[in-house]
Protein backbone atom coordinates (compact mmCIF):
# COMPACT_ATOMS: atom_id res chain seq x y z
CA UNK A 1 0.00 0.00 0.00
CA UNK A 2 3.14 2.52 1.16
CA UNK A 3 4.66 1.78 -2.53
CA UNK A 4 1.19 2.24 -4.29
CA UNK A 5 0.94 5.77 -2.15
CA UNK A 6 4.90 6.65 -3.43
CA UNK A 7 4.02 6.00 -6.70
CA UNK A 8 1.11 7.77 -6.99
CA UNK A 9 2.66 11.15 -5.14
CA UNK A 10 5.24 11.36 -6.83
CA UNK A 11 3.51 10.87 -10.09
CA UNK A 12 1.25 13.52 -8.98
CA UNK A 13 4.31 15.63 -8.14
CA UNK A 14 5.55 15.01 -11.49
CA UNK A 15 2.74 16.25 -13.14
CA UNK A 16 2.31 19.20 -10.75
CA UNK A 17 5.56 20.56 -11.41
CA UNK A 18 5.65 20.33 -15.11
CA UNK A 19 1.96 23.03 -15.15
CA UNK A 20 3.10 26.35 -16.76
CA UNK A 21 1.29 29.88 -16.82
CA UNK A 22 -1.04 29.51 -20.25
CA UNK A 23 -2.52 31.37 -22.80
CA UNK A 24 -6.67 31.50 -23.33
CA UNK A 25 -8.23 28.52 -24.72
CA UNK A 26 -11.87 28.20 -26.46
CA UNK A 27 -14.99 27.50 -24.36
CA UNK A 28 -14.66 23.93 -25.45
CA UNK A 29 -11.71 21.34 -25.16
CA UNK A 30 -10.19 20.66 -28.65
CA UNK A 31 -9.02 17.47 -29.26
CA UNK A 32 -5.55 16.94 -28.74
CA UNK A 33 -4.57 15.98 -32.34
CA UNK A 34 -6.09 19.58 -33.23
CA UNK A 35 -3.49 21.27 -31.58
CA UNK A 36 -1.72 23.60 -34.31
CA UNK A 37 1.72 24.12 -34.78
CA UNK A 38 1.25 27.84 -33.93
CA UNK A 39 -0.57 27.11 -30.82
CA UNK A 40 0.85 27.68 -27.59
CA UNK A 41 -0.66 25.24 -24.95
CA UNK A 42 0.74 24.78 -21.47
CA UNK A 43 1.87 21.13 -20.72
CA UNK A 44 -1.52 21.33 -18.72
CA UNK A 45 -4.06 22.08 -21.36
CA UNK A 46 -2.15 19.53 -23.29
CA UNK A 47 -2.75 16.51 -20.69
CA UNK A 48 -6.57 17.90 -20.06
CA UNK A 49 -6.41 17.42 -24.22
CA UNK A 50 -4.93 13.90 -24.01
CA UNK A 51 -7.13 12.54 -21.19
CA UNK A 52 -10.03 14.29 -22.69
CA UNK A 53 -9.74 11.90 -25.86
CA UNK A 54 -8.93 9.38 -24.19
CA UNK A 55 -11.84 9.11 -22.33
CA UNK A 56 -13.97 10.16 -25.06
CA UNK A 57 -12.61 7.09 -27.26
CA UNK A 58 -13.74 4.89 -24.30
CA UNK A 59 -17.21 6.08 -24.42
CA UNK A 60 -17.66 5.77 -28.33
CA UNK A 61 -16.00 2.54 -28.39
CA UNK A 62 -17.03 0.15 -25.45
CA UNK A 63 -19.38 2.75 -23.37
CA UNK A 64 -22.21 2.77 -25.94
CA UNK A 65 -24.39 0.54 -26.68
CA UNK A 66 -26.10 -0.59 -30.25
CA UNK A 67 -28.92 1.45 -29.47
CA UNK A 68 -27.12 4.34 -28.89
CA UNK A 69 -27.04 4.55 -25.30
CA UNK A 70 -25.16 4.13 -21.88
CA UNK A 71 -25.59 1.82 -19.49
CA UNK A 72 -29.65 1.66 -20.01
CA UNK A 73 -30.75 -0.62 -17.14
CA UNK A 74 -30.59 2.64 -15.21
CA UNK A 75 -32.70 4.69 -17.47
CA UNK A 76 -31.34 7.45 -19.50
CA UNK A 77 -29.84 9.71 -17.28
CA UNK A 78 -26.18 8.26 -17.99
CA UNK A 79 -26.85 8.15 -22.05
CA UNK A 80 -27.90 12.07 -21.21
CA UNK A 81 -24.59 13.10 -19.08
CA UNK A 82 -22.29 10.90 -21.69
CA UNK A 83 -23.18 12.88 -24.38
CA UNK A 84 -23.00 16.09 -22.60
CA UNK A 85 -19.39 15.01 -21.66
CA UNK A 86 -18.76 15.19 -25.29
CA UNK A 87 -20.62 17.82 -26.44
CA UNK A 88 -19.17 20.07 -23.28
CA UNK A 89 -15.69 19.01 -24.49
CA UNK A 90 -16.01 19.74 -28.36
CA UNK A 91 -17.92 17.15 -29.95
CA UNK A 92 -20.82 18.71 -32.33
CA UNK A 93 -24.59 16.99 -32.38
CA UNK A 94 -23.04 15.02 -35.95
CA UNK A 95 -20.55 13.57 -34.37
CA UNK A 96 -21.56 10.14 -35.07
CA UNK A 97 -21.63 8.90 -31.06
CA UNK A 98 -23.85 12.30 -30.36
CA UNK A 99 -25.65 11.57 -32.87
CA UNK A 100 -27.09 7.97 -32.14
CA UNK A 101 -27.17 8.95 -28.14
CA UNK A 102 -29.41 12.32 -29.33
CA UNK A 103 -32.05 9.52 -31.28
CA UNK A 104 -31.59 7.49 -28.34
CA UNK A 105 -32.61 10.15 -25.61
CA UNK A 106 -35.68 11.29 -28.00
CA UNK A 107 -36.79 7.88 -27.75
CA UNK A 108 -37.28 9.01 -23.22
CA UNK A 109 -39.48 11.82 -24.43
CA UNK A 110 -43.21 10.90 -22.72
CA UNK A 111 -46.68 12.61 -24.06
CA UNK A 112 -46.22 14.42 -20.94
CA UNK A 113 -43.51 16.56 -21.74
CA UNK A 114 -40.94 14.75 -19.46
CA UNK A 115 -37.61 12.68 -20.57
CA UNK A 116 -37.63 9.82 -18.40
CA UNK A 117 -37.83 5.44 -18.46
CA UNK A 118 -40.22 3.86 -15.76
CA UNK A 119 -40.80 7.47 -13.77
CA UNK A 120 -38.62 6.77 -10.76
CA UNK A 121 -36.61 8.99 -11.31
CA UNK A 122 -38.44 11.58 -13.71
CA UNK A 123 -37.49 14.76 -12.46
CA UNK A 124 -33.65 13.94 -12.27
CA UNK A 125 -33.58 11.69 -15.56
CA UNK A 126 -35.58 15.07 -17.40
CA UNK A 127 -33.19 18.08 -16.13
CA UNK A 128 -30.39 16.05 -17.40
CA UNK A 129 -31.77 15.21 -20.95
CA UNK A 130 -33.08 19.03 -20.80
CA UNK A 131 -28.90 19.96 -20.24
CA UNK A 132 -27.97 17.87 -22.86
CA UNK A 133 -30.15 18.42 -25.25
CA UNK A 134 -29.61 22.47 -24.38
CA UNK A 135 -26.02 21.78 -25.94
CA UNK A 136 -27.14 20.11 -28.33
CA UNK A 137 -29.53 22.90 -29.95
CA UNK A 138 -27.53 25.13 -31.86
CA UNK A 139 -29.92 25.07 -34.60
CA UNK A 140 -32.93 24.98 -32.47
CA UNK A 141 -33.84 21.44 -33.07
CA UNK A 142 -34.91 20.88 -29.98
CA UNK A 143 -37.03 24.10 -28.62
CA UNK A 144 -40.15 22.22 -28.75
CA UNK A 145 -38.96 19.25 -26.17
CA UNK A 146 -37.06 21.71 -24.31
CA UNK A 147 -40.04 23.72 -23.73
CA UNK A 148 -41.99 20.62 -22.92
CA UNK A 149 -40.00 19.56 -20.51
CA UNK A 150 -39.03 22.78 -18.80
CA UNK A 151 -43.31 23.04 -17.99
CA UNK A 152 -42.74 19.33 -17.05
CA UNK A 153 -39.97 19.84 -14.15
CA UNK A 154 -41.68 23.02 -12.96
CA UNK A 155 -45.35 21.17 -12.47
CA UNK A 156 -43.67 18.80 -10.19
CA UNK A 157 -41.95 21.41 -8.10
CA UNK A 158 -42.95 22.18 -5.05
CA UNK A 159 -44.25 25.97 -5.15
CA UNK A 160 -46.63 27.40 -4.93
CA UNK A 161 -50.30 25.92 -4.22
CA UNK A 162 -48.38 22.66 -2.99
CA UNK A 163 -46.13 23.83 0.04
CA UNK A 164 -46.45 26.85 1.68
CA UNK A 165 -43.22 29.22 2.00
CA UNK A 166 -42.41 28.77 5.70
CA UNK A 167 -42.73 24.78 4.77
CA UNK A 168 -38.71 23.60 4.78
CA UNK A 169 -39.43 21.35 1.91
CA UNK A 170 -40.63 24.35 -0.18
CA UNK A 171 -39.16 24.96 -3.67
CA UNK A 172 -37.01 21.84 -3.58
CA UNK A 173 -37.45 19.12 -5.99
CA UNK A 174 -37.02 15.03 -5.42
CA UNK A 175 -35.80 12.47 -7.76
CA UNK A 176 -39.51 11.93 -9.06
CA UNK A 177 -40.74 14.95 -8.08
CA UNK A 178 -43.15 13.38 -5.59
CA UNK A 179 -41.65 12.69 -1.53
CA UNK A 180 -38.74 13.89 -0.15
CA UNK A 181 -36.67 16.75 -2.00
CA UNK A 182 -32.96 16.83 -1.95
CA UNK A 183 -30.26 19.31 -2.74
CA UNK A 184 -28.45 17.36 -5.58
CA UNK A 185 -31.92 17.07 -7.71
CA UNK A 186 -32.86 20.49 -6.92
CA UNK A 187 -29.39 21.74 -8.44
CA UNK A 188 -30.21 19.67 -11.26
CA UNK A 189 -33.47 21.69 -11.93
CA UNK A 190 -32.03 24.93 -11.51
CA UNK A 191 -29.55 24.08 -13.75
CA UNK A 192 -31.51 22.32 -16.25
CA UNK A 193 -33.64 25.69 -16.64
CA UNK A 194 -30.55 27.92 -16.73
CA UNK A 195 -29.60 25.44 -19.22
CA UNK A 196 -33.17 26.03 -21.46
CA UNK A 197 -32.50 29.84 -21.24
CA UNK A 198 -34.68 30.64 -18.04
CA UNK A 199 -34.12 34.08 -16.33
CA UNK A 200 -32.56 33.42 -12.37
CA UNK A 201 -35.08 35.40 -11.25
CA UNK A 202 -37.94 33.31 -12.46
CA UNK A 203 -40.24 32.35 -9.97
CA UNK A 204 -39.42 28.73 -10.34
CA UNK A 205 -35.64 29.12 -9.54
CA UNK A 206 -35.94 31.75 -6.53
CA UNK A 207 -38.69 28.80 -5.30
CA UNK A 208 -35.71 26.36 -5.30
CA UNK A 209 -33.16 29.06 -4.48
CA UNK A 210 -35.54 29.19 -0.60
CA UNK A 211 -34.92 25.39 -0.49
CA UNK A 212 -31.14 25.81 -1.51
CA UNK A 213 -30.85 28.59 1.35
CA UNK A 214 -32.29 26.25 3.92
CA UNK A 215 -29.87 23.37 2.60
CA UNK A 216 -26.73 25.32 3.76
CA UNK A 217 -25.08 25.48 7.41
CA UNK A 218 -25.54 29.08 7.96
CA UNK A 219 -27.38 30.94 10.56
CA UNK A 220 -28.45 33.48 8.72
CA UNK A 221 -32.62 35.13 7.87
CA UNK A 222 -32.14 32.50 4.71
CA UNK A 223 -32.68 29.25 6.65
CA UNK A 224 -34.58 29.52 9.69
CA UNK A 225 -34.40 25.66 10.43
CA UNK A 226 -33.54 23.81 14.04
CA UNK A 227 -30.28 22.98 11.63
CA UNK A 228 -28.97 26.42 10.88
CA UNK A 229 -26.88 26.95 13.55
CA UNK A 230 -25.84 24.24 14.88
CA UNK A 231 -23.02 23.29 12.63
CA UNK A 232 -22.56 27.02 10.77
CA UNK A 233 -19.84 26.57 8.61
CA UNK A 234 -21.36 27.58 5.02
CA UNK A 235 -21.20 24.02 3.91
CA UNK A 236 -24.22 22.46 2.42
CA UNK A 237 -26.21 19.16 3.04
CA UNK A 238 -27.86 16.96 1.26
CA UNK A 239 -31.25 17.05 2.40
CA UNK A 240 -33.81 18.36 5.53
CA UNK A 241 -35.18 15.91 7.92
CA UNK A 242 -38.58 16.88 9.29
CA UNK A 243 -39.11 14.16 11.76
CA UNK A 244 -36.55 13.89 14.87
CA UNK A 245 -33.64 12.52 14.64
CA UNK A 246 -30.97 10.66 16.89
CA UNK A 247 -27.13 11.95 16.24
CA UNK A 248 -26.41 8.19 17.83
CA UNK A 249 -27.83 6.45 14.08
CA UNK A 250 -25.42 8.14 12.26
CA UNK A 251 -22.10 10.03 12.84
CA UNK A 252 -21.73 10.46 8.70
CA UNK A 253 -24.81 12.14 8.58
CA UNK A 254 -25.41 14.10 12.14
CA UNK A 255 -23.06 15.47 14.51
CA UNK A 256 -23.40 14.79 18.74
CA UNK A 257 -25.35 18.06 18.54
CA UNK A 258 -27.77 17.05 16.47
CA UNK A 259 -26.58 19.30 13.46
CA UNK A 260 -26.20 18.08 9.70
CA UNK A 261 -22.72 17.45 8.56
CA UNK A 262 -21.48 19.47 5.37
CA UNK A 263 -19.97 17.78 2.88
CA UNK A 264 -17.99 18.04 -0.77
CA UNK A 265 -20.12 17.67 -3.30
CA UNK A 266 -23.18 19.21 -1.59
CA UNK A 267 -21.18 22.22 -0.54
CA UNK A 268 -20.18 22.85 -4.58
CA UNK A 269 -23.53 21.88 -5.90
CA UNK A 270 -25.09 24.45 -3.32
CA UNK A 271 -22.24 27.11 -4.55
CA UNK A 272 -22.81 26.48 -8.12
CA UNK A 273 -27.12 26.31 -7.56
CA UNK A 274 -26.55 29.79 -5.83
CA UNK A 275 -24.65 31.45 -8.45
CA UNK A 276 -26.86 29.75 -11.26
CA UNK A 277 -30.04 31.65 -9.20
CA UNK A 278 -28.82 34.62 -9.59
CA UNK A 279 -26.60 35.26 -6.30
CA UNK A 280 -23.34 36.81 -6.36
CA UNK A 281 -19.54 36.59 -4.59
CA UNK A 282 -21.30 39.89 -2.41
CA UNK A 283 -24.18 37.73 -0.70
CA UNK A 284 -23.51 36.34 2.71
CA UNK A 285 -24.53 32.65 1.26
CA UNK A 286 -21.92 32.80 -1.38
CA UNK A 287 -19.12 34.06 0.76
CA UNK A 288 -19.53 31.76 3.23
CA UNK A 289 -19.93 29.08 0.77
CA UNK A 290 -16.52 30.30 -0.37
CA UNK A 291 -15.00 30.19 2.67
CA UNK A 292 -16.12 26.24 3.21
CA UNK A 293 -14.28 25.60 0.13
CA UNK A 294 -11.14 26.99 1.42
CA UNK A 295 -11.34 25.42 4.88
CA UNK A 296 -11.59 21.69 2.99
CA UNK A 297 -10.13 22.32 0.01
CA UNK A 298 -9.07 18.66 -1.45
CA UNK A 299 -9.00 16.92 -5.23
CA UNK A 300 -8.16 13.62 -3.25
CA UNK A 301 -11.33 12.83 -2.15
CA UNK A 302 -14.89 14.07 -1.20
CA UNK A 303 -14.62 16.16 1.94
CA UNK A 304 -16.85 14.17 4.21
CA UNK A 305 -17.33 11.09 2.67
CA UNK A 306 -13.84 10.17 1.77
CA UNK A 307 -14.38 8.30 -1.98
CA UNK A 308 -17.58 8.01 -1.86
CA UNK A 309 -19.26 10.43 -4.71
CA UNK A 310 -15.71 10.93 -5.87
CA UNK A 311 -16.24 11.63 -9.54
CA UNK A 312 -19.44 13.32 -8.94
CA UNK A 313 -17.86 15.68 -6.52
CA UNK A 314 -15.31 16.31 -9.21
CA UNK A 315 -18.15 17.63 -11.19
CA UNK A 316 -19.35 19.77 -8.80
CA UNK A 317 -15.79 20.82 -7.97
CA UNK A 318 -15.11 22.02 -11.28
CA UNK A 319 -18.51 23.78 -12.05
CA UNK A 320 -18.94 25.57 -8.68
CA UNK A 321 -15.25 27.19 -8.80
CA UNK A 322 -15.97 28.02 -12.62
CA UNK A 323 -19.33 29.76 -12.29
CA UNK A 324 -17.67 31.53 -8.81
CA UNK A 325 -15.07 33.07 -11.20
CA UNK A 326 -11.95 31.43 -8.73
CA UNK A 327 -8.87 31.38 -10.88
CA UNK A 328 -7.49 29.90 -7.76
CA UNK A 329 -8.29 28.45 -4.48
CA UNK A 330 -6.71 29.05 -1.01
CA UNK A 331 -6.42 26.21 0.84
CA UNK A 332 -6.84 26.49 5.27
CA UNK A 333 -2.99 26.41 5.61
CA UNK A 334 -2.89 29.61 3.31
CA UNK A 335 -1.40 28.29 0.15
CA UNK A 336 -2.79 28.76 -3.51
CA UNK A 337 -4.14 26.37 -5.75
CA UNK A 338 -4.60 26.28 -9.70
CA UNK A 339 -7.57 24.55 -8.98
CA UNK A 340 -7.74 23.76 -13.01
CA UNK A 341 -4.08 22.32 -12.88
CA UNK A 342 -4.83 19.92 -9.35
CA UNK A 343 -7.71 18.50 -10.66
CA UNK A 344 -6.39 17.62 -14.49
CA UNK A 345 -2.96 16.00 -12.73
CA UNK A 346 -5.61 14.11 -10.15
CA UNK A 347 -7.58 12.57 -13.01
CA UNK A 348 -5.05 11.89 -15.33
CA UNK A 349 -3.29 9.76 -12.47
CA UNK A 350 -6.85 8.08 -11.78
CA UNK A 351 -7.90 7.58 -15.81
CA UNK A 352 -7.61 3.99 -16.44
CA UNK A 353 -5.67 2.49 -19.29
CA UNK A 354 -8.75 2.18 -21.26
CA UNK A 355 -9.36 5.32 -20.65
CA UNK A 356 -12.00 4.89 -18.70
CA UNK A 357 -12.89 6.02 -14.78
CA UNK A 358 -14.23 4.12 -11.93
CA UNK A 359 -14.73 4.71 -8.17
CA UNK A 360 -13.85 1.36 -6.60
CA UNK A 361 -16.77 2.65 -3.96
CA UNK A 362 -19.53 0.82 -5.26
CA UNK A 363 -21.89 3.93 -3.67
CA UNK A 364 -24.37 5.93 -6.03
CA UNK A 365 -23.21 3.24 -8.48
CA UNK A 366 -20.23 5.46 -9.52
CA UNK A 367 -18.26 1.90 -9.93
CA UNK A 368 -20.22 2.20 -13.28
CA UNK A 369 -17.70 3.10 -15.77
CA UNK A 370 -19.53 5.41 -18.13
CA UNK A 371 -21.33 7.37 -15.45
CA UNK A 372 -18.10 7.73 -13.81
CA UNK A 373 -16.30 8.67 -17.29
CA UNK A 374 -19.03 11.19 -17.82
CA UNK A 375 -18.59 13.01 -14.69
CA UNK A 376 -14.62 13.42 -15.04
CA UNK A 377 -15.07 14.85 -18.90
CA UNK A 378 -17.50 17.26 -17.52
CA UNK A 379 -15.28 18.30 -14.88
CA UNK A 380 -12.35 18.48 -17.32
CA UNK A 381 -14.86 20.97 -19.69
CA UNK A 382 -14.76 23.19 -17.28
CA UNK A 383 -10.67 23.25 -16.55
CA UNK A 384 -9.88 24.86 -20.03
CA UNK A 385 -7.33 27.76 -19.06
CA UNK A 386 -8.85 30.46 -17.43
CA UNK A 387 -9.30 33.49 -19.12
Amino acid sequence: MYQRWKFRHARRLFVTAALVAVTAGGAFAQPAAEVTKTETVSKSEALRREIVDKGLAYLAKQGQSDAGTFSDKVGPGVTALALTSALRNGRTANDPMVAAGLKALEGFVKPDGGIYGNGRLRNYETCVAMVCFSEANSGGQYNEILKRAKDFVTGIQYGQGKRDPSDPWYGGVGYGGDGRPDLSNTGYFIEALRAAEVEPNDPAIQRALVFISRCQNLDSKHNETQFAGKVDDGGFYYEIPTTKIDPSTSDERFTPNGGLRSYGSMSYNGLKSMIYAGLTTKDPRVQAAVQWITDHYDVENNPGMGSAGLFYYYHTFAAALQAAGLKTVKDANGKEHDWRADLIAELADRQQADGSWSNDNRRWFENDKNLATSFALMALSYCTPAK
